[in-house]
């Protein structure tokens, strides 16, 4: 069997907040990997470290020591512009609460976007592809949440990156359009996307290929996990 070809690793990663005996650590010497083309999920409850590891990896926060390896470099140790080519190449990133622009129509958020494609005809197959390509030109007030999730889904996937971040996007859903997006990450999974996501909830992690869970800024298990189900087998 041919090894799996690994698109980052995390080695001994620290993030901290105030000093001495009042000292809270985010991520306590934490370590792992992320393989090209699996479906990995990182559960845990509030404050357990998940997402300042996604944030981490994403390139948005900053360490306190360790090392983020891609490319055989080391993300920690980027300068503004190396950092920003980074988010470039390797990140898409999803957001719990969208972070769309309300004042621009949707078509508008994706191409407006930092390293998006400017090209209409591939944008238009995108937002064909999350069910959104009849929405292109409403106002995201006028979508509703799971409408919305799907439109910040096209907007990463306007970027020719390596990855999908997720920072618990379905959060924010109700729990049918939390299924609906659900199905499109499992959708672009099996169509190659290699998806990080982050959540809290136990039951979503059937969908997953690996599952690392968190706890006080530690890692405290990771499992392959088989078999995988689909989204609409599952229930929360």
């Amino acid at each position: 069997m041919a090894e799996k070809e690994v698109l980052i690793e995390v080695k001994n990663l620290v993030k901290k907040y105030g000093t001495g005996e009042a000292t809270v650590f985010a991520l306590n010497n934490v370590s792992m990997k992320v393989y090209k083309g699996e479906f990995l999920i990182i559960l845990g409850y509030s404050g357990s470290g998940k997402s300042t590891l996604l944030n981490m990896i994403g390139g948005i926060d900053k360490v306190d020591s360790g090392e983020i390896i891609y490319k055989q470099k080391d993300v920690t140790k980027f300068n503004d512009k190396e950092l920003t080519n980074y988010r470039r190449e390797a990140i898409g990133y999803i957001f719990q609460f969208f972070n769309l622009l309300s004042d621009i129509t949707i078509y508008q958020n994706i191409v407006l976007a930092p390293s998006s494609t400017k090209d209409k005809a591939e944008i238009e197959r995108i937002l064909d592809g999350v069910g959104l390509l009849d929405k292109k030109d409403k106002f995201p007030r006028q979508l509703s949440g799971g409408q919305q999730q799907r439109a910040s889904i096209a907007r990463a996937l306007a970027k020719t990156s390596d990855m999908l971040l997720a920072d618990e996007p379905t959060g924010a859903l109700d729990y049918e359009s939390g299924k609906d997006v659900l199905k499109l990450l499992q959708k672009l999974h099996k169509e190659g996307r290699t998806i990080v996501m982050v959540t809290h909830t136990k039951e979503i992690t059937a969908l997953a290929d690996r599952i690392i869970t968190m706890k006080n800024g530690q890692i405290i298990d990771e499992r392959q996990n088989t078999p995988i189900d689909d989204v609409d087998t599952i229930d929360w």
